[in-house]
């Protein structure tokens, strides 16, 4: 194979460099070299990377390339560089989940989705940043990964790696993970496409976990067609995990992507009327580009949000701290003083405190799914503001999370997928996403929804400025 410099396609997608490595005219170790080398001249400052595995990186290049040599190609994903959040296990590599109190914690084993990544044939470069046991800040004694579009910004939690990594061309795509909107306020602020699965649709088996009943694992991507890909090669049932959905996972990635005749529900009072009017006036050019391409934008009511929202904190809390029951509280000390206080709030959470947000979550999920016989997507925000008023010191109360997490909570109690995409921006340069919601299982109908928007739209092409082509400049 050519061995050449190929600085320009570190945003690449993925269809595209696939197609070059099986035709033999880019070197899958000349393109994780180029990653590895991007990593170490731009990472200092960005602080993504928790730990660059590049020998392993580069010996999984050499061994993708053999097989290529000789034919073997084992997917979309064979040769392609990826990155890693820091909470799945990754066999004898150093793996925190952000806590200090894991610091030399080295797994035995790969998580499952890691497995399926080198089934895959992907390369993985490394792993990345993330907030404290996958809450809302990081631990004291580790960085904060910046916004590479605007260093003084909010880069979102707890995914915050993955999107500084992918958003920089510093990994082709990454995995992360999330709870209560962890992969989809990271990519609304760096403008990424992230996918957040059908709960149990991926396995999180050999992943540290937060609230295990409503913990996701997915893509992070710059394309939707990037994250179908991505989604397509760790879906599936798995042994392993007892939570991981049984049965058949079928194509995401479409050949000839269309939306004709597709319902796509807005209800427009929550979505429009409720909030900052640039991230209404978003929702808006969203709903008239997928009409203009052929769905139909109907009129309906959400279901009540806020009984799930108002009990997330105590909910997710309580079940955080039995997920670390065997360290908390007897080692307190190492914990940060945000994951600490709560877990603190968590231990006091009350037995029908839980009762009442599992009643309110079946009542959601019942709701939905009813909704869901009349329309075939939801368009919501991510956010109620711009987000240009959040910064990397954001501080958010247990008691403040419902009403910040208005639109992400709700959809991780009740399990529906999700993909979120950028929709526009702001009067100061700041990235505005949306979601599009899918009945449960439905993510290829999500992936092929995203496809048509992204081909009549370029928000997800630009790049941070200074970072690669296609730049647009970040605010000021």
């Amino acid at each position: 194979m050519p061995s050449q410099d190929h600085a320009e396609l570190h945003f690449a997608d993925i269809a595209s460099l696939s197609r070059q490595l099986r035709e033999g005219t880019l070197s899958p170790v000349v393109l994780t070299q180029a990653f590895l080398d991007r990593i170490e001249a731009m990472d200092a400052s960005l602080r993504s990377y928790a730990t660059v595995l590049a020998d392993e990186a580069l010996e999984q290049a050499r061994q993708a390339e053999e097989e290529l040599i000789r034919g073997q190609w084992r997917g979309p994903l064979h040769g392609v560089p990826l990155g890693l959040k820091d909470l799945f296990f990754k066999k004898g590599a150093p793996t925190t989940g952000g806590m200090w109190i894991y610091r030399d914690f080295r797994p035995a084993y790969d998580a499952t989705v890691v497995t399926r990544l080198r089934e895959a044939g992907a390369v993985i470069l490394g792993k990345l940043r993330l907030t404290e046991g996958a809450w809302t800040r990081d631990h004291p004694e580790f960085p904060t990964p910046l916004n590479p579009w605007d260093a003084s910004r909010w880069v979102g939690a707890s995914s915050s790696g993955p999107a500084v990594a992918t958003a920089s061309g510093l990994c082709t795509a990454s995995l992360g993970s999330d709870t209560g909107g962890s992969i989809r306020f990271p990519c609304a602020m760096t403008r990424l496409t992230g996918i957040k699965p059908t709960w149990g649709r991926v396995s999180v088996y050999g992943a540290f976990g937060l609230a295990p009943s409503m913990d996701h694992v997915g893509p992070m991507t710059r394309s939707a067609e990037d994250a179908g890909h991505v989604l397509q090669a760790i879906a599936g049932p798995d042994p392993n995990d007892p939570m991981a959905l049984v049965g058949p996972v079928p194509e995401f990635v479409v050949p000839e992507p269309n939306v004709e005749g597709l319902r796509i529900g807005l209800d427009e009072e929550l979505a429009v009327s409720s909030v900052d009017p640039e991230v209404a006036g978003v929702i808006e050019a969203v709903a008239a580009t997928m009409e203009s391409a052929g769905a139909e934008i109907c009129s309906v009511r959400l279901p009540p949000l806020g009984p799930v929202c108002d009990g997330f904190g105590s909910f997710c809390g309580a079940e955080a701290a039995v997920v670390h029951e065997s360290t908390f509280p007897s080692r307190r000390d190492e914990y940060g003083p945000f994951l600490r206080d709560f877990l603190d709030r968590g231990r006091t959470v009350t037995g029908m405190e839980m009762a009442r947000f599992e009643r309110d979550r079946r009542a959601l999920s019942g709701a939905l799914a009813a909704l869901f016989e009349h329309v075939d997507l939801l368009l919501v925000p991510v956010l109620v503001t711009t987000g240009r008023e959040l910064t990397p010191e954001i501080d958010i109360a247990p008691e403040e999370v419902g009403s910040f997490t208005r639109f992400t909570t709700p959809f991780n109690a009740s399990g529906n997928p999700t993909i979120t995409m950028p929709g526009g921006c702001a009067a100061d340069g700041t990235s505005i996403a949306f979601q599009f919601v899918a009945p449960t299982l439905a993510e290829r109908r999500l992936v092929t929804a995203g496809r048509v928007f992204q081909s009549a739209s370029d928000w997800h092409l630009a790049h941070p400025s200074g970072v690669g082509p296609n730049t647009e400049a970040p605010a000021t």
